[in-house]
């Protein structure tokens, strides 16, 4: 890769901006502070800093902060980010409350107390904790060896990168994340990865300085969303409020979503799918798409492979009996292909959802095979490969683990799909191995940036009972979150985004962005830091820089950029054309096609017929479900979804944020006024959602936006303010109680959103 071609319009306006950061000298009038911040005194020194925020997982939206004497006081959204156009989200303006919030870990800390009791927690120092953690860490791998130790994160955001290799540097193949399946958007990019050699993303014009302006780029036809509500999450690097952007310019938007939501109501056409029945839907789609004979002839001749398996696999999926699995009624199938078939472009923007269905690996091939069919892969306004300024996920560092340790993998010899380039440990074998010992034992576990006994795991006791076995546990976070209260032995504070410096990508890095220093809050370290420290203590070959931003300059060598360079001119973009199958430029070797085994996209796919999967895509009923477990439904007659993101919150992040908690006071289940009135359940009444496995405690609010056979619950749910002795009340709240660790064949996906319940209210006294 060369260097990035910066235009000089975009160096000097964003030159310019970055010298915006400038001391001021003086109190900006009538500037709106954050909440926990007095006012600017005269004669301050106060000074803006242009930087990217994480107050969530999935954007790095720009904006700039105010500092006054060393102290960030507010943050606001920055007009010239093309991902937020000045806009700022409720996180992101409470982030100053997280970074000086009084219950936030501002220095390292060592249990004293047996787990089961209060942790009893004492304050150490850096060196302590390390020495600590080194000692502990060097015995288990001599003794048992690396392989004992797992390291394991939650949603990485510009991070994960440097926890792989800290797994890796240390010896250890066990690099996971506590999610049955890594049922979040592994599942679609492992997918996309077998069956066509890249990950896709829907065409918003974001990898051009001008935007929409860029001659060309052309508007979608229709985009549809798919499995995710983009205005409240944001989803791997496209910004929500693009799809406004793109409707005040004429697109059209088609909603499958069981949930009726704003878009939803700004729809063409509003597909209320049953949870987990995704791929009978895009089957049933296919079906139509080929039978009225809609699909691109020439892209399908000449870039695609198994077109005719895919016809007839299709065909056992006609509209009545889509219409039966998915509650979808036939006339909104056949409208749906029909736009999706006649559209001159069309884009796909979807979600979690996708790979919270147990088989989401044939689920994420159906849907992605209607754009694919439909000839709109690298078509203006269709779906991209992702630009990349660095490549860094799942490669950077690994090369020092080698063949001995990658073949202990927990899982590979499993799923074999996991054999091929995705560099993480199976998540239920991995938990099955610390349970059962074999193949050998696990004794320790590095957790950053997850907090799993709230929020990814699913049957929270049982991995609670799990790794409460291990002898020694690091977690690295910001607050005591119930992971911490159970499990931990030491526990290394970390920063914010506007305490750190970092590159701010994800997603492949669409566009190299950075992440400033504005502030510093205690003896709180970034997790790249942490990282390094320890790792230039355990390999220091491996780790051989002196500080961050020597790391992150190395990181950055391919683009002929230092990290200090990238800092002025940042946002910068990779650049890109369209139609590069037919250049030769999404092929290592130059050649024209795609990157598979064919050269084409892979319709039936030889990678899932080597790893002794079926090649077409399939469906196959979500268990426990109407389809699935009939004699089931007495007992447990409504359907239960989980995970439906909201305003305030990022995963099981913010609970103890005031602002935020005065949006979102309660783990809430949604419920039809009908359904509700049935149960003799009231609006804010605390109910019980119960499933075959196990229950947790909500209140219920009524809605009309649900389906009268649904209930849809929040997830992540713990309270900051009750018990740590009971670990903040998290086995009461958390959702996962009643889902299992039951993965897909291919060991990608579970069935977090798709699960049967039984509601019923909480007694006095419970």
């Amino acid at each position: 890769m060369g260097k990035l071609n910066l235009s000089r319009r975009t160096f000097a306006k964003l030159s310019a901006a970055t010298a915006a950061t400038a001391v001021i000298g003086c109190a900006v009038p009538g500037a709106a502070l954050a909440e926990d911040a007095e006012a600017p005194s005269r004669g301050s020194e106060i000074k803006r800093v242009r930087t990217c925020c994480r107050g969530c997982g999935k954007m790095e939206c720009g904006v700039w902060v105010t500092v006054e004497n060393g102290r960030a006081v507010k943050v606001e959204g920055d007009q010239s980010s093309f991902q937020s156009s000045g806009n700022c989200c409720g996180k992101s303006q409470s982030s100053l409350q997280a970074a000086y919030h009084p219950d936030r870990i501002y220095h390292p800390m060592k249990r004293t107390n047996p787990k089961g009791e209060e942790p009893g927690w004492q304050r150490i120092t850096w060196d302590e904790a390390y020495d600590l953690i080194t000692e502990k860490f060097m015995d288990m791998k001599e003794k048992y060896g690396a392989e004992s130790v797992v390291f394991a994160q939650g949603t990485g955001r510009d991070i994960a990168a440097y926890i792989t290799r800290l797994c890796w540097s240390f010896g250890s193949p066990n690099y996971t994340g506590f999610l049955s399946g890594q049922a979040c958007y592994l599942p679609r990019i492992a997918g996309m990865a077998a069956t066509t050699g890249a990950p896709w993303i829907p065409d918003a014009a974001q990898q051009f300085p001008e935007r929409y302006d860029h001659p060309d780029y052309e508007v979608p036809e229709v985009m549809f969303i798919w499995g995710n509500y983009p205005l409240k999450s944001n989803i791997e690097g496209f910004c929500g409020h693009w799809v406004i952007d793109l409707m005040k310019r004429g697109m059209k938007i088609m909603m499958v979503d069981p949930r009726v939501t704003w878009l939803s109501l700004k729809a063409e056409e509003h597909l209320r799918l049953r949870p987990g029945t995704d791929a009978a839907l895009d089957l049933g789609m296919i079906n139509i798409i080929i039978k009225e004979d809609l699909y691109d002839h020439d892209f399908v001749d000449r870039w695609c492979y198994g077109f005719d398996e895919l016809a007839e696999r299709a065909a056992e999926f006609p509209v009545e009996r889509v219409s039966e699995i998915t509650w979808v009624p036939e006339d909104k199938i056949i409208a749906a292909a029909r736009m999706l078939g006649n559209a001159k472009n069309s884009t796909l923007q979807w979600g979690v959802a996708v790979d919270m269905t147990r088989e989401a690996m044939p689920a994420g091939q159906a849907i992605l095979a209607l754009w694919e069919i439909t000839g709109n892969m690298e078509r203006p306004g269709g779906m991209i490969v992702a630009p990349e300024i660095l490549s860094v996920a799942g490669g950077w560092g690994r090369e020092v683990l080698g063949p001995i340790q990658e073949d202990k993998r927990i899982g590979i010899h499993d799923c074999p799909l996991y054999n091929f380039g995705f560099a993480v440990s199976q998540p239920d074998e991995t938990v099955k191995t610390i349970e059962t010992g074999e193949p050998y034992e696990i004794h320790g576990a590095w957790l950053q940036t997850t907090n799993p006994l709230a929020c990814m795991g699913a049957d929270p006791q049982r991995l609670y009972k799990a790794l409460n076995k291990l002898d020694f546990i690091v977690v690295v976070d910001l607050f005591k979150t119930p992971t911490i209260a159970a499990l931990a032995d030491v526990v290394l504070p970390a920063q914010t985004f506007c305490e750190r410096n970092g590159i701010a990508f994800v997603s492949g890095a669409q566009r190299g962005s950075t992440i400033n220093k504005v502030t510093q809050v205690g003896e709180c370290k970034s997790d790249m830091q942490i990282n390094l420290e320890l790792g230039k203590r355990w390999n220091p070959e491996a780790w051989p820089w002196d500080n961050v931003d020597e790391m992150f300059t190395d990181m950055l060598k391919s683009t002929g950029m230092s990290f200090e360079e990238l800092q002025k001119v940042a946002p910068a973009y990779q650049p890109i054309e369209y139609y590069r199958y037919e250049k030769g430029m999404l092929r290592p070797d130059g050649q024209p096609g795609f990157n598979t085994p064919t050269g084409r996209i892979e319709l039936w796919s030889n990678f899932y017929n080597q790893a002794g999967l079926d090649p077409l895509p399939y469906f196959e009923e979500p268990e426990p479900g109407p389809g699935s477990t009939p004699y089931l439904m007495d007992e447990y007659p409504l359907v239960m979804t989980s995970g439906a993101r909201f305003w305030g919150m990022f995963h099981s992040e913010h609970r103890q944020i005031e602002r935020m908690r005065y949006y979102r006071p309660w783990p809430l289940m949604e419920i039809h006024p009908d359904t509700a009135a049935k149960y003799g359940i009231k609006d804010g009444d605390w109910v019980w959602m119960e499933g075959p496995m196990g229950r947790a405690k909500r209140k219920a609010k009524l809605t009309p936006q649900m389906d009268r056979r649904m209930v849809s619950c929040d997830h992540g749910w713990w309270f900051p303010e009750g018990d740590p002795e009971k670990f903040y009340d998290v086995f009461d709240l958390n959702i996962n109680n009643t889902l299992p660790w039951i993965p897909g064949k291919s060991g990608f996906g579970s069935n977090y959103k798709s699960s049967i319940c039984k509601i019923y209210k909480v007694q006095e006294g419970e």
